[in-house]
Protein backbone atom coordinates (compact mmCIF):
# COMPACT_ATOMS: atom_id res chain seq x y z
CA UNK A 1 0.00 0.00 0.00
CA UNK A 2 1.42 3.24 -1.30
CA UNK A 3 1.87 5.74 2.16
CA UNK A 4 1.03 9.62 1.41
CA UNK A 5 1.93 12.47 4.02
CA UNK A 6 0.01 15.60 3.61
CA UNK A 7 1.79 18.39 5.48
CA UNK A 8 -0.45 21.29 5.98
CA UNK A 9 -0.66 24.94 7.70
CA UNK A 10 -4.14 23.76 9.59
CA UNK A 11 -5.41 20.78 11.73
CA UNK A 12 -8.15 18.44 9.22
CA UNK A 13 -11.49 20.13 8.67
CA UNK A 14 -11.15 23.87 9.35
CA UNK A 15 -9.74 25.72 6.81
CA UNK A 16 -11.36 26.08 3.76
CA UNK A 17 -7.97 26.10 1.86
CA UNK A 18 -7.88 22.15 3.02
CA UNK A 19 -11.45 21.12 4.00
CA UNK A 20 -13.05 21.91 0.43
CA UNK A 21 -9.59 20.72 -1.66
CA UNK A 22 -7.86 17.76 -1.00
CA UNK A 23 -9.23 16.83 2.55
CA UNK A 24 -12.51 15.44 1.04
CA UNK A 25 -10.87 13.50 -1.43
CA UNK A 26 -8.83 11.01 1.30
CA UNK A 27 -11.66 8.32 1.11
CA UNK A 28 -11.46 8.28 -1.96
CA UNK A 29 -7.73 8.38 -2.27
CA UNK A 30 -7.50 5.14 0.39
CA UNK A 31 -10.48 3.46 -1.83
CA UNK A 32 -7.57 3.92 -4.75
CA UNK A 33 -5.51 1.95 -2.41
CA UNK A 34 -3.35 4.84 -0.62
CA UNK A 35 -2.68 5.34 3.17
CA UNK A 36 -2.90 8.81 4.29
CA UNK A 37 -1.26 10.39 7.26
CA UNK A 38 -1.79 14.02 8.17
CA UNK A 39 0.81 16.91 9.97
CA UNK A 40 -0.28 20.50 10.72
CA UNK A 41 1.99 22.79 12.18
CA UNK A 42 -1.35 24.73 14.03
CA UNK A 43 -2.63 22.95 16.42
CA UNK A 44 -6.08 22.97 17.15
CA UNK A 45 -6.04 24.60 20.65
CA UNK A 46 -3.30 27.26 18.14
CA UNK A 47 -6.32 27.61 16.18
CA UNK A 48 -8.91 28.65 18.19
CA UNK A 49 -6.56 31.96 18.41
CA UNK A 50 -4.18 32.24 15.61
CA UNK A 51 -6.22 35.33 13.78
CA UNK A 52 -6.88 36.79 17.17
CA UNK A 53 -5.75 40.25 17.94
CA UNK A 54 -3.39 39.63 21.13
CA UNK A 55 -2.23 36.78 22.97
CA UNK A 56 1.46 36.84 21.71
CA UNK A 57 2.94 35.13 24.44
CA UNK A 58 -0.19 32.26 23.71
CA UNK A 59 0.95 32.16 19.94
CA UNK A 60 4.81 32.23 20.84
CA UNK A 61 4.12 28.79 22.49
CA UNK A 62 2.24 27.52 20.06
CA UNK A 63 4.36 28.16 16.94
CA UNK A 64 7.89 26.76 18.80
CA UNK A 65 5.23 23.55 19.39
CA UNK A 66 4.42 24.11 15.48
CA UNK A 67 8.31 23.86 14.37
CA UNK A 68 9.50 20.96 17.22
CA UNK A 69 6.40 18.69 15.00
CA UNK A 70 8.20 19.76 12.04
CA UNK A 71 11.44 18.36 13.20
CA UNK A 72 9.77 15.26 14.83
CA UNK A 73 7.95 14.22 11.14
CA UNK A 74 11.08 15.13 9.05
CA UNK A 75 12.50 11.77 10.56
CA UNK A 76 9.47 9.68 9.16
CA UNK A 77 9.65 11.21 5.99
CA UNK A 78 11.73 8.59 4.02
CA UNK A 79 8.74 6.34 5.18
CA UNK A 80 5.88 7.69 3.01
CA UNK A 81 5.97 7.26 -1.46
CA UNK A 82 4.48 10.61 -1.51
CA UNK A 83 4.58 14.01 0.48
CA UNK A 84 1.94 16.25 -0.08
CA UNK A 85 2.79 19.88 0.65
CA UNK A 86 0.10 22.61 1.47
CA UNK A 87 1.23 26.34 1.01
CA UNK A 88 4.57 25.73 3.48
CA UNK A 89 6.80 23.64 5.75
CA UNK A 90 6.81 26.54 8.14
CA UNK A 91 5.32 30.34 8.09
CA UNK A 92 8.45 32.13 8.69
CA UNK A 93 11.87 33.26 7.45
CA UNK A 94 13.79 31.77 4.67
CA UNK A 95 12.86 28.01 2.84
CA UNK A 96 15.20 25.89 5.20
CA UNK A 97 12.66 23.08 6.20
CA UNK A 98 11.20 23.02 2.82
CA UNK A 99 14.62 22.25 1.59
CA UNK A 100 15.06 19.63 4.23
CA UNK A 101 11.73 18.10 3.43
CA UNK A 102 12.50 18.03 -0.21
CA UNK A 103 16.11 16.60 0.09
CA UNK A 104 14.69 13.91 2.46
CA UNK A 105 11.14 12.94 0.47
CA UNK A 106 10.83 10.58 -2.31
CA UNK A 107 8.51 12.45 -4.13
CA UNK A 108 6.76 16.07 -3.48
CA UNK A 109 3.49 17.47 -4.48
CA UNK A 110 2.97 20.71 -3.94
CA UNK A 111 -0.31 22.71 -3.27
CA UNK A 112 -0.65 26.19 -3.88
CA UNK A 113 -4.27 28.01 -3.37
CA UNK A 114 -3.38 31.77 -3.19
CA UNK A 115 -1.06 33.87 -4.72
CA UNK A 116 1.10 33.74 -0.79
CA UNK A 117 4.20 34.83 -2.55
CA UNK A 118 2.97 38.32 -2.88
CA UNK A 119 4.85 40.54 -0.76
CA UNK A 120 1.87 43.21 0.02
CA UNK A 121 -0.50 40.28 1.90
CA UNK A 122 -0.33 41.21 5.04
CA UNK A 123 -2.25 39.75 8.49
CA UNK A 124 -3.88 42.76 10.22
CA UNK A 125 -4.15 39.98 13.74
CA UNK A 126 -0.01 39.66 13.65
CA UNK A 127 0.69 42.77 12.14
CA UNK A 128 4.34 42.10 13.94
CA UNK A 129 4.96 38.82 12.09
CA UNK A 130 4.66 39.88 8.51
CA UNK A 131 8.39 41.45 7.94
CA UNK A 132 9.21 37.63 9.20
CA UNK A 133 6.38 35.79 6.82
CA UNK A 134 8.82 33.76 4.03
CA UNK A 135 7.60 34.78 0.82
CA UNK A 136 10.57 32.48 -0.47
CA UNK A 137 8.97 29.87 0.66
CA UNK A 138 6.47 29.08 -2.31
CA UNK A 139 8.41 29.45 -5.39
CA UNK A 140 11.04 27.50 -3.72
CA UNK A 141 8.54 24.92 -3.81
CA UNK A 142 7.42 25.35 -7.19
CA UNK A 143 10.73 25.00 -8.15
CA UNK A 144 11.80 21.77 -6.42
CA UNK A 145 8.10 19.74 -6.23
CA UNK A 146 7.59 16.74 -8.27
CA UNK A 147 4.39 18.05 -9.26
CA UNK A 148 2.13 21.48 -8.62
CA UNK A 149 -1.80 21.88 -8.09
CA UNK A 150 -3.02 25.07 -8.35
CA UNK A 151 -6.64 26.60 -8.22
CA UNK A 152 -7.33 28.81 -10.93
CA UNK A 153 -5.89 29.47 -14.54
CA UNK A 154 -3.73 32.94 -13.16
CA UNK A 155 -1.75 30.93 -10.68
CA UNK A 156 -1.04 28.31 -12.95
CA UNK A 157 0.35 30.27 -15.28
CA UNK A 158 2.44 31.89 -12.63
CA UNK A 159 3.97 28.54 -11.58
CA UNK A 160 4.54 27.08 -14.94
CA UNK A 161 7.38 29.73 -15.15
CA UNK A 162 9.42 27.45 -12.49
CA UNK A 163 7.21 24.35 -13.29
CA UNK A 164 5.60 22.75 -16.46
CA UNK A 165 4.50 19.63 -14.27
CA UNK A 166 0.88 21.17 -13.03
CA UNK A 167 -2.74 20.64 -12.29
CA UNK A 168 -5.42 23.52 -12.10
CA UNK A 169 -7.87 21.83 -9.59
CA UNK A 170 -10.15 24.48 -8.15
CA UNK A 171 -11.68 23.99 -4.71
CA UNK A 172 -14.90 21.81 -5.56
CA UNK A 173 -17.94 20.45 -2.79
CA UNK A 174 -19.09 17.36 -2.16
CA UNK A 175 -22.90 17.54 -4.20
CA UNK A 176 -24.14 14.25 -1.80
CA UNK A 177 -24.39 16.79 0.71
CA UNK A 178 -24.69 20.46 -1.28
CA UNK A 179 -28.37 19.43 -1.96
CA UNK A 180 -29.80 22.36 -3.77
CA UNK A 181 -33.00 23.79 -3.01
CA UNK A 182 -36.21 23.10 -4.65
CA UNK A 183 -38.20 26.27 -3.38
CA UNK A 184 -37.71 29.52 -4.64
CA UNK A 185 -40.77 31.47 -3.80
CA UNK A 186 -40.18 34.45 -2.09
CA UNK A 187 -40.20 34.66 1.96
CA UNK A 188 -41.68 37.59 4.31
CA UNK A 189 -38.66 39.59 3.79
CA UNK A 190 -35.71 38.78 1.11
CA UNK A 191 -32.63 37.21 2.54
CA UNK A 192 -29.51 38.43 0.84
CA UNK A 193 -26.26 35.86 2.00
CA UNK A 194 -22.71 36.24 2.41
CA UNK A 195 -20.06 33.51 3.85
CA UNK A 196 -16.65 33.67 4.89
CA UNK A 197 -14.42 35.09 7.48
CA UNK A 198 -13.07 37.60 9.48
CA UNK A 199 -10.41 38.57 6.90
CA UNK A 200 -12.05 38.68 4.13
CA UNK A 201 -15.59 40.56 5.55
CA UNK A 202 -14.05 43.61 4.59
CA UNK A 203 -15.08 43.20 0.66
CA UNK A 204 -18.25 43.04 1.85
CA UNK A 205 -18.05 46.08 2.78
CA UNK A 206 -18.06 46.94 -1.55
CA UNK A 207 -21.18 46.66 -1.04
CA UNK A 208 -22.26 49.38 1.95
CA UNK A 209 -23.55 51.93 -0.49
CA UNK A 210 -25.63 48.84 -2.86
CA UNK A 211 -27.52 47.79 0.08
CA UNK A 212 -28.38 51.25 1.32
CA UNK A 213 -29.93 52.51 -1.71
CA UNK A 214 -31.55 48.44 -1.68
CA UNK A 215 -32.76 49.24 1.02
CA UNK A 216 -35.09 52.59 0.04
CA UNK A 217 -36.77 50.09 -2.61
CA UNK A 218 -36.59 46.77 -1.18
CA UNK A 219 -37.25 45.24 2.13
CA UNK A 220 -34.40 42.55 2.67
CA UNK A 221 -32.51 41.15 5.46
CA UNK A 222 -28.38 40.61 5.06
CA UNK A 223 -27.24 37.25 6.41
CA UNK A 224 -23.70 36.55 6.80
CA UNK A 225 -21.98 33.62 8.06
CA UNK A 226 -18.26 34.06 9.35
CA UNK A 227 -17.86 37.46 11.40
CA UNK A 228 -20.41 37.98 13.57
CA UNK A 229 -19.31 41.31 14.47
CA UNK A 230 -20.34 42.81 11.06
CA UNK A 231 -22.55 45.44 10.94
CA UNK A 232 -23.40 48.27 8.80
CA UNK A 233 -25.05 51.41 9.31
CA UNK A 234 -28.85 51.26 8.54
CA UNK A 235 -29.08 48.07 7.13
CA UNK A 236 -30.85 45.26 8.95
CA UNK A 237 -27.80 42.32 9.47
CA UNK A 238 -27.96 39.10 10.76
CA UNK A 239 -24.48 37.70 11.63
CA UNK A 240 -23.13 34.84 13.26
CA UNK A 241 -19.70 33.14 13.31
CA UNK A 242 -19.18 30.12 10.85
CA UNK A 243 -19.45 26.47 11.98
CA UNK A 244 -19.17 23.70 10.04
CA UNK A 245 -22.19 21.40 11.65
CA UNK A 246 -25.47 24.48 10.55
CA UNK A 247 -22.83 26.45 6.74
CA UNK A 248 -24.57 24.08 4.78
CA UNK A 249 -28.20 25.00 6.23
CA UNK A 250 -27.17 28.94 6.73
CA UNK A 251 -26.38 29.16 2.88
CA UNK A 252 -29.90 27.33 1.94
CA UNK A 253 -31.06 30.13 3.46
CA UNK A 254 -30.07 32.66 1.17
CA UNK A 255 -31.85 34.16 -1.82
CA UNK A 256 -29.80 35.57 -3.24
CA UNK A 257 -25.53 34.94 -2.48
CA UNK A 258 -23.17 37.58 -3.34
CA UNK A 259 -19.66 37.74 -3.83
CA UNK A 260 -18.02 41.11 -4.24
CA UNK A 261 -14.31 41.34 -4.77
CA UNK A 262 -11.84 44.24 -5.10
CA UNK A 263 -9.87 44.65 -8.69
CA UNK A 264 -6.46 43.37 -7.17
CA UNK A 265 -3.87 40.69 -7.94
CA UNK A 266 -4.78 38.98 -4.79
CA UNK A 267 -7.94 38.15 -5.99
CA UNK A 268 -6.82 36.46 -8.71
CA UNK A 269 -5.29 33.83 -6.83
CA UNK A 270 -9.62 32.78 -5.73
CA UNK A 271 -10.54 29.80 -6.92
CA UNK A 272 -14.31 31.00 -6.63
CA UNK A 273 -15.23 28.98 -3.77
CA UNK A 274 -18.16 31.06 -1.92
CA UNK A 275 -19.37 30.94 -5.29
CA UNK A 276 -19.02 27.50 -6.17
CA UNK A 277 -20.86 26.86 -2.23
CA UNK A 278 -23.64 29.19 -2.76
CA UNK A 279 -24.73 27.71 -6.23
CA UNK A 280 -23.87 23.82 -5.59
CA UNK A 281 -27.07 24.99 -3.32
CA UNK A 282 -28.73 26.34 -6.00
CA UNK A 283 -28.71 29.94 -4.74
CA UNK A 284 -28.94 32.18 -7.88
CA UNK A 285 -25.38 34.24 -7.05
CA UNK A 286 -23.94 37.61 -8.22
CA UNK A 287 -20.34 38.07 -8.32
CA UNK A 288 -17.81 40.52 -9.17
CA UNK A 289 -16.20 40.19 -12.69
CA UNK A 290 -13.05 39.20 -12.20
CA UNK A 291 -10.52 36.13 -12.07
CA UNK A 292 -12.24 32.52 -11.76
CA UNK A 293 -15.41 33.65 -11.24
CA UNK A 294 -15.13 34.18 -15.43
CA UNK A 295 -14.94 30.41 -15.31
CA UNK A 296 -17.35 29.45 -12.29
CA UNK A 297 -20.15 31.42 -13.95
CA UNK A 298 -21.94 31.91 -17.19
CA UNK A 299 -22.75 35.68 -17.13
CA UNK A 300 -26.80 35.31 -17.43
CA UNK A 301 -27.45 31.38 -17.44
CA UNK A 302 -26.03 30.19 -13.81
CA UNK A 303 -25.40 33.51 -12.40
CA UNK A 304 -24.32 36.98 -12.67
CA UNK A 305 -21.23 38.90 -13.03
CA UNK A 306 -21.06 42.51 -12.62
CA UNK A 307 -18.63 45.43 -12.74
CA UNK A 308 -19.99 48.52 -10.63
CA UNK A 309 -22.60 49.51 -8.29
CA UNK A 310 -24.94 50.37 -10.56
CA UNK A 311 -24.76 46.62 -11.95
CA UNK A 312 -25.19 45.03 -8.38
CA UNK A 313 -28.29 46.88 -8.09
CA UNK A 314 -29.49 46.32 -11.02
CA UNK A 315 -29.04 42.16 -10.72
CA UNK A 316 -30.42 42.38 -7.55
CA UNK A 317 -33.51 44.14 -7.95
CA UNK A 318 -34.07 42.04 -10.91
CA UNK A 319 -33.58 38.43 -8.86
CA UNK A 320 -35.22 39.98 -5.90
CA UNK A 321 -38.59 40.97 -8.13
CA UNK A 322 -38.61 37.74 -10.04
CA UNK A 323 -38.96 33.98 -8.40
CA UNK A 324 -39.10 32.70 -12.29
CA UNK A 325 -35.76 33.80 -12.82
CA UNK A 326 -34.49 33.04 -9.68
CA UNK A 327 -35.47 29.51 -10.07
CA UNK A 328 -33.94 29.31 -13.41
CA UNK A 329 -30.87 30.48 -12.64
CA UNK A 330 -30.20 28.68 -9.05
CA UNK A 331 -31.19 25.39 -10.85
CA UNK A 332 -28.56 26.03 -13.74
CA UNK A 333 -26.38 26.65 -11.39
CA UNK A 334 -26.15 23.68 -9.68
CA UNK A 335 -26.07 21.89 -12.28
CA UNK A 336 -23.07 23.69 -13.18
CA UNK A 337 -21.19 23.03 -10.09
CA UNK A 338 -22.26 18.99 -10.04
CA UNK A 339 -20.85 18.99 -13.85
CA UNK A 340 -17.35 21.11 -13.19
CA UNK A 341 -16.99 21.51 -9.50
CA UNK A 342 -17.99 18.96 -7.77
CA UNK A 343 -15.70 15.97 -6.08
CA UNK A 344 -17.01 13.54 -8.48
CA UNK A 345 -16.05 15.44 -11.23
CA UNK A 346 -12.62 16.27 -10.55
CA UNK A 347 -11.29 13.00 -7.91
CA UNK A 348 -9.49 11.58 -11.12
CA UNK A 349 -7.65 14.72 -11.52
CA UNK A 350 -5.96 13.96 -8.15
CA UNK A 351 -5.93 10.33 -8.72
CA UNK A 352 -3.98 10.81 -11.91
CA UNK A 353 -1.04 13.45 -10.24
CA UNK A 354 -0.53 10.66 -7.66
CA UNK A 355 -0.21 7.91 -10.25
CA UNK A 356 2.06 10.12 -12.28
CA UNK A 357 4.06 10.49 -8.90
CA UNK A 358 4.20 6.48 -8.74
CA UNK A 359 5.55 6.07 -12.44
CA UNK A 360 8.20 8.07 -12.45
Amino acid sequence: MKKILFVCPYPENVAPSQRLKFEQYYDIFRESGYRIDTTSFISRKFWKIVYKKGRYFQKAFFTVSGYWRRIIWFFRLPGYDIVYIHLWVTPFGPPFFEWLYRKISKKVVYDIDDLIYLKNVKSKSNSAVNIIKGRRKPVYLMKAADHVITCTPYLDEFVRQYNLNTTDISSTVDTDRYVPRDDYSKRDKLTIGWSGSHSTSKYLHLLDTVFRELSQTVSFKLLVMGDENFSIDGIEVEAIPWKEEYEIDTIRRFDIGVYPLPDEEWVLGKSGLKAIQYMALGIPTIATAIGANFRVIENGVSGYLVNNEEEWLEKIRLLSEDEVIRAQIGRSASRRVLELFSIKANAAKYLDVLKKMEQH
